[in-house]
């Protein structure tokens, strides 16, 4: 009986059959362990080791469907037919949630190698910082990028940060290499309400900030460029996502568009409840905000050389404070509408190996409007802008690049405000503008490669309409590998920015302003302390001239006697500075186990000007710090924390702090807002189901419950005894959240 029995077992084990295989990251190609492996429907599964491998041995053979899942990555189903003892092997790549790389390619180069040679100072996200950082409150890309090392935000509601002493109105957001002019849901010519980014994050490919010397084909902006692409849909099946979290919910949906897969369809959409936390959590706060978008892409080849894509971004926000009516002045906001859309189509042409040559043709428009409690217009505009550009890269010798390109701009801006009194009534234009200028430019770009060195130098020439002048802006930077694991760069170049229409046409602009222009010095020295593990000090510097400036806007003490600004003080190219300092992150960058940074920011930022004297910056801070930390604890479960100090930016204005009030001062920027430190910690965890996976996400924001405060606006003061009047909003106190994703694949 016995023998029988034996003979089965061998009979059995012998039609049986094992798949086996290695899983690595899409982007970097690193090895992913804690990973599982399932075979849809069945028992049969396994958890990778530490060099990404599994094993599973003796399944029966057929049709059957692997599974593979972990926290932070797409789901992945491969279907597979076995035969009778044979064996597979896979080699499989996982996409990150948000920042997915093209599904057919596979990098294996390293963690940072995703940073470009030709940059000296660069910092990017992968997708798991992207999403962990992003916030379960917020789910916003730009929310991620105010936790990178240098990056200043002391505002919960804001998205816009501060980079090295300037403020956000002179950094570029490049989305495919489209400038865009106001990508934020918020409330216009509100400076202290909340704002949002149009873009989900689900649609990102990639996300890197260049705060100093960046590459030429960037132009029209003087303190740093944040350049983000869209990413295609997936080409090999269907995928559903839907997110719902107590402050927001949306749903991405995307396909091939035939079964060649020659082509991908993506579409996404979202809707904010942002506006019920903040009633809930700040019930004092003038703050309100509302949104929804969408965004949708197409992508096809037409031949195995050239590939077309067309993209639609839409948003509306708006704002409604009717609930503190009986509160608001006559010149408040009570009701803000925000509209705005970008439409774009591009073309890819690869005639061989190693050369492309792009050209992209983008509109966008955005349309405000603010009412008073009395549904009076307070403000209003149109902005309007048609972009071409085209660019051509080409390999010389396979290590030499080459990059030349050109854009024209035509931008149209329109606006006005209004100021209303009451008893008798009386409404006061106090701007009106509208103008369309042009803006052109073209760049040329050369890298030299040779042994332990790498060399780039380039240049940029810009014209625009109505400024009466031309800006020719060099660049240059080197690289050199010094010993084992370490290097040193450096970059020097020039950077400008052209003044706003609104600036140019409206009755305190006109239309001899100059362009404001930056030079940028910046070095760096990089040690590699294992594949994974970097530390990096770099040293910078930026000189300001011509930047616009208001020197009579803001009341001050001259002698002991009030000076009462001119509601029409003009605007002037008045305004030079420097920004200077220091940056030192240790990094650790890994698909498994820890990964993070910790980072420590010394800076001093200074401006004068002949009528206000000198003066730090509005956006100075002396120390900033920023540490990230995430680790995935098991397959399905991570858990990650971070951690913002800034010593605090100065309170705008001739303003002297005393306690809780405030003067009128000689000096401006005197005083400072309190150091900002806020804590927060966040937890995913996932159930994978054979054509479904469910994410769950807890967050908990600020949870040592310090009370941080932001400057919200001047509220007036008396000419006789110099009592200024300032606005704080507080941010957000110890505050939980959680929310979840649904994925299913088809």
């Amino acid at each position: 009986m016995w023998r029988l029995g034996l003979l089965f077992l061998l009979a059995l084990s012998s039609a049986a059959a094992q798949v086996r295989g290695v899983v690595r990251d899409a982007g970097t190609g690193e090895a992913l362990s804690r990973v599982a492996v399932q075979v849809a429907g069945t028992e049969w599964g396994a958890v990778t080791d530490n060099e990404g491998r599994f094993l599973l041995p003796a399944i029966a053979p057929g049709e059957h469907t692997l599974t593979v899942s972990t926290v932070g990555y797409r789901m992945l189903r491969r279907p597979f037919t076995l035969q009778a003892g044979s064996a597979l092997d896979f080699d499989i790549l996982l996409q990150p949630e948000i920042l997915r790389r093209k599904e057919e390619l596979s990098v294996d180069a390293g963690p940072f190698e995703l940073e470009r040679a030709d940059v000296p100072s660069q910092r990017t996200l992968s997708g798991t910082e992207a999403r962990n950082l992003a916030s379960v409150l917020a789910d916003d890309p730009l929310r991620a990028v105010q936790g990178l090392p240098g990056v200043a935000s002391n505002d919960d509601f804001n998205a816009r940060f501060a980079l090295r002493g300037a403020d956000y109105r002179r950094l570029g957001l490049y989305l495919d290499g489209v400038l865009l002019h106001q990508p934020f849901h918020s409330i216009q010519g509100e400076g202290a309400s909340g704002s949002l980014t149009l873009l989900n994050g689900d649609l990102l490919e990639q996300m890197s900030l260049y705060p100093s010397a960046w590459p030429v084909k960037f132009g029209d902006r003087t303190a740093g460029i944040l350049d983000l692409g869209l990413r295609e849909g997936s080409r090999r099946q269907i995928l559903l996502r839907g997110s719902v979290s107590a402050s927001n919910a949306s749903l991405t949906a995307e396909g091939p568009l035939d079964r060649k897969r020659r082509g991908s369809w993506l579409l996404s959409t979202r809707k904010s409840y942002l506006q019920y936390i903040i009633n809930r959590t700040a019930p004092n706060t003038p703050l309100t905000f509302g949104f929804i978008d969408g965004q949708a892409r197409l992508t096809w080849d037409f031949t195995s050389k050239h590939r077309g894509g067309l993209s639609i971004i839409d948003g509306y926000s708006s704002g409604d404070r009717s609930r503190n009516r009986d509160r608001l002045g006559a010149n408040a906001v009570m009701e803000a509408e925000y509209r705005s859309t970008l439409l774009t189509a591009d073309w890819r042409y690869t005639p061989r190996s190693g050369v492309l040559a792009t050209s992209r043709l983008a509109w966008m428009r955005e349309r405000f409007e603010n009412r008073n409690r009395e549904l009076l217009p307070l403000a209003g505009g149109h902005y309007g802008e048609w972009v071409w550009n085209a660019g051509l890269t080409a390999m010389v010798r396979g290590r030499h690049a080459f990059d030349a390109g050109a854009s024209v701009r035509r931008l149209r801006d329109a606006g006005f405000t209004n100021q209303y009194q009451f008893n008798p009534f009386a409404v006061r234009p106090l701007n009106n503008y509208r103008g369309g200028p042009r803006v052109s430019s073209a760049y040329l770009q050369q890298q030299w490669t040779a042994g332990r060195i790498h060399l780039t130098g380039g240049a940029r020439l810009d014209r625009h309409s109505v400024v009466p002048q031309s800006a020719l802006s060099p660049y240059a930077a080197a690289g050199l590998r010094l010993w084992r694991g370490a290097s040193f760069d450096a970059g020097w170049g020039q950077a400008v920015q052209w003044p706003e229409p609104l600036f140019l046409y409206s009755v305190f602009g006109n239309r001899a302003l100059l362009a404001e222009r930056a030079t940028h010095v910046t070095a760096g020295l990089e040690q590699r302390l294992d594949q994974r593990t970097r530390l990096r000090v770099e040293a910078y510097q930026r000189a300001d001239r011509d930047l616009l400036f208001r020197s009579l806007f803001e009341p001050r003490l001259i002698g002991n006697t009030v000076f009462n600004p001119p509601v029409n003080a003009p605007v002037r190219n008045s305004l030079r500075g420097y920004a200077r300092g220091v940056e030192v992150f240790l990094q650790r960058r890994s698909a498994n186990k820890l990964t993070g940074w910790v980072s420590y920011a010394y800076g001093a930022a200074r401006q004068r000007d002949a009528v206000a004297g000198s003066f730090y910056a509005d956006f100075d801070q002396r120390h900033t710090a920023n540490v990230y930390a995430g680790y995935r604890l098991r397959p399905t479960a991570n858990l990650s924390a971070r951690l913002t100090y800034g010593s605090g930016f100065p309170i705008p204005g001739f303003l002297l702090r005393n306690g809780n009030q405030y003067m009128l001062a000689r000096q401006r920027n005197g005083s400072r807002l309190d150091p900002y430190a806020r804590v927060d910690v966040r937890a995913n965890k996932d159930f994978t189901f054979d054509r479904w996976k469910l994410t769950l996400y807890a967050e908990a924001v600020n949870v040592t419950n310090r009370a941080n405060y932001r400057f919200d606006s001047f509220n007036g003061y008396n000419v006789r005894t110099g009592q200024a009047f300032v606005g704080l909003d507080q941010m957000f106190p110890i505050l939980p959240s959680a929310g979840l994703v649904l994925e299913f694949s088809r």
